[in-house]
């Protein structure tokens, strides 16, 4: 079971909303330096809703290769069309990712049948371990506890990111899925509460600004280390909440540029962070400590 810090990476692009393959790399190995337990490659941080699907998987195989498994690689895969979910599965699975991470269906608001039906074509179509992903926020579309319970019985369904910030769906979804199924959160703000409840990490944005501080908190929280959890968390909180002053991921793209790390790119119908929010933004840098000024 991967645990921990699970980097939801934002993929570089030039000023013209190129892919930057060059930046992409650097920022892997930064990654890999600063302790982060596993990458998540074209997931929504990633702009895959803007990525052409061979720019998606060109992204996800130039990541693994990239790694060379220093540490696991999910792929972000899902698709409101069940048989694009498949597609996009199969070819991660054969650029060698570990897993892949399946966004509800979006727009579309199937029933929890039609959810069930969904992400047991994807397990059944493609042999590789995958992961739900519960983001109604973006997505108008709730995948209930129960219908977790009920996927979790599927083999190669292996997790499942509940991204609600409701910190009582742990125990909900525990209760049902057993201790060998993993529970990450896709909330920043309360993954410190969510791990020391039982989960098993965080799909984080946070973590690629932060990335040793915030695989440091959760590993705490994970073991049970409150106080210490809770120590590294108030140095993050900033990021926790700032990093979505403006929809994501306008602005954690605009703190990773701010470190050097890529340059100004971002894909239309997103657009760069607006000025008035460059201070925040860099405020909540400076209370981690990733830049001094």
């Amino acid at each position: 079971m991967i645990q921990g810090s699970i980097v939801a990476l934002v993929t570089p692009m030039t000023e013209d909303g190129a892919v930057d393959e060059v930046s992409l790399k650097k920022l892997i190995e930064f990654h890999i330096e600063q302790g982060t337990d596993a990458l998540v490659a074209v997931g929504t941080t990633g702009e895959s809703a803007t990525l052409d699907e061979d720019e998606h998987c060109r992204v996800i195989k130039l990541t693994v290769d990239t790694v060379a498994g220093r540490i696991p690689v999910i792929a972000g895969t899902g698709a409101n069309c069940t048989r694009e979910a498949i597609q996009l599965t199969q070819r991660a699975k054969q650029a060698g990712a570990d897993a892949c991470l399946l966004v509800t269906p979006y727009y579309n608001k199937p029933t929890q049948e039609g959810l069930y039906l969904h992400y047991q074509a994807i397990a059944e179509a493609v042999d590789i371990p995958q992961i739900l992903y519960n983001v109604p926020g973006r997505t108008a579309c709730d995948m209930l506890p129960e219908t977790v319970g009920r996927l979790a019985k599927i083999n190669n369904i292996v997790g499942v990111k509940e991204a609600t910030g409701k910190l009582e769906r742990v125990k909900q979804i525990r209760d049902l899925v057993g201790d060998d199924f993993a529970i990450y959160t896709g909330d920043d703000a309360t993954s410190r509460e969510f791990c020391l409840l039982g989960g098993n990490g965080s799909i984080t944005v946070s973590g690629n600004v932060a990335p040793k501080l915030v695989h440091d908190m959760l590993m705490a929280a994970i073991n049970g280390e409150a106080e210490l959890a809770a120590e590294i968390d108030t140095k993050l909180t900033g990021l926790h909440n700032d990093l979505f002053i403006q929809s994501n991921p306008i602005p954690v793209k605009w703190a990773v540029a701010e470190m050097g790390l890529m340059g100004k790119g971002i894909r239309l119908p997103l657009t760069w962070l607006s000025p008035e929010c460059e201070a925040t933004v860099r405020q909540a840098m400076q209370q981690a400590g990733v830049i001094t000024a």
